[in-house]
């Protein structure tokens, strides 16, 4: 075992002693850890403030209780949180996520990326997520309202424009942001940039639902550009069929790439060899926001094959783009996308590849690209939202979309920078470093907090 290897180690094992039973937190801190430990152990001011120790403690986490009443007059009991992981370059900012599954393991993780991925931004931004345990399917419109109304009762003390502005995520759209900024709204009194993702005929900004996949395109051809490569004539196999993975689908198609697959879990929708069309993207988004929910009820529509119990990563193709959701993609996917001829991976979603994926991705000389870089630029925008909203002088779309792709180039040249090693660039490498390494200057300068 290498000096760095003992170091990490020791490491985990203090992490150990004060958390545990987060196994997703702990992996997240793990990852991040190995990369920058050689920086801090090279800045006796890192080491004596003990900067990345005090990054795994969130600066604070809030939780309540959320009741509700659905139509039928039924009461029902849910779990609210807000990690408020750090506010080191600027206010928390992060998403919300409605999904039975939301706990504090996986807040945490998702808050501690989320601190490094705003910071790659450049933007003052710092890192939170929150959410509940409550699931909005096959819920009316009526039954949401009223969840999100007594979700805001309790957050609203907790957030603001210069404290917290949470977002959307998993769960949460336009129609929970609306409901969920009306309340904030109706109990302040003030209409201000306490939330982004809002419609954009009542403060929010244009391109916003179309960043985060957008941008994962936009910093995906950087990538290639390195190798004298484009998009052109490339198989991509998308996992997801929501908002990121539609909108870097299209984005995709519109570069020349073959979009094979796009999926739920259920199973794939597979386009064939040449790939989706621009008019079956159009047609399915039309669907999937229509009548027609189940991907599978989709596929006669648009032409396509859909495989019940098949994941995306079973398609032969020459880049893999997982936007579904975390730990989708495992050790015996990447092992699958491997023996394929899948040469790039690229997170479009929070997470979505596991440890073990990681490392069998390594072992095959696949290159990697973590969601921290990679899909920065759905934060991105809402930070562009929240000056706007500050101004109040909303930019042209042309005037966004350019400004994002600004902001995805200037993060793939940090992750260059700082992850450029003999055998080339390390993409996760130099994501942590960069990101670390802004929170960490800030933190030096803030003193013992």
């Amino acid at each position: 075992m290498s000096n760095g290897d003992d170091e990490l180690a020791r490491f985990l094992a203090r992490f150990d002693a004060h958390h545990q039973g987060l196994p997703e937190f702990r992996g997240a801190v793990a990852e991040v850890a190995a990369s920058v430990l050689p920086d801090i152990a090279a800045d006796s001011a890192l080491v004596r403030a003990r900067v990345l120790e005090r990054l795994t403690v969130p600066d604070r986490i809030i939780a309540f209780r959320v009741c509700w009443e659905d139509d039928a007059g039924e009461v029902h009991v849910n779990r609210g949180y807000r990690v408020q992981h750090s506010n080191a370059v600027g206010p928390y900012k992060g998403g919300l996520r409605f999904h039975p599954q939301v706990n504090l393991d996986t807040l945490q993780a998702l808050a501690f990326e989320q601190t490094f991925k705003n910071s790659l931004t450049g933007l003052p931004m710092g890192g939170a997520k929150g959410g509940a345990d409550f699931d909005p399917r096959g819920r009316s419109d009526a039954e949401i309202m009223r969840f999100c109304r007594a979700f805001m009762t309790e957050l609203y003390r907790h957030i603001g424009p210069d404290t917290d502005v949470p977002a959307g995520d998993l769960g949460v759209g336009a129609r929970e942001i609306g409901f969920l900024f009306g309340q904030y709204k109706h109990i302040t009194g003030t209409v201000t940039a306490a939330m982004t993702g809002k419609g954009v005929l009542w403060g929010g900004s244009q391109v916003r639902a179309e960043a985060t996949g957008y941008g994962v395109v936009y910093f995906l051809q950087h990538v290639l550009a390195r190798g004298q490569r484009t998009l052109e004539g490339l198989g991509v196999a998308v996992s997801g069929a929501g908002n990121v993975a539609l909108h870097a689908a299209e984005k995709l198609c519109a570069s020349g790439a073959r979009v094979l697959t796009l999926s739920d879990s259920r199973g794939t929708l597979e386009a064939g060899p040449g790939g989706f069309a621009a008019e079956q993207l159009a047609r399915l988004k039309e669907l999937r926001t229509g009548e027609y929910r189940a991907l599978a009820d989709c596929a006669a529509a648009v032409g396509a094959r859909y495989v019940a119990g098949q994941k995306a990563w079973a398609t032969s193709c020459d880049i893999a783009m997982p936007c579904a959701t975390q730990n989708e993609l495992d050790e015996n996917d990447a092992r699958t996308l491997a023996a394929n001829g899948c040469r790039w991976v690229i997170e479009g979603a929070n997470l979505p590849v596991t440890a073990a994926a990681r490392a069998m991705l390594r072992s095959n000389s696949i290159v990697f690209v973590p969601g921290k870089a990679a899909n920065a630029g759905g934060v991105a925008v809402s930070g562009l939202e929240i000056t706007q909203n500050r101004m109040s002088l909303p930019w042209e779309r042309a005037d966004i979309d350019q400004r994002l792709q600004h902001i995805m180039s200037r993060i793939h040249d940090q992750c260059v920078q700082y992850g450029e090693t003999p055998d080339g660039v390390d993409y996760s490498l130099g994501a942590n470093r960069a990101g670390f390494r802004r929170v960490a200057r800030a933190m030096l300068a803030f003193g013992i907090q």
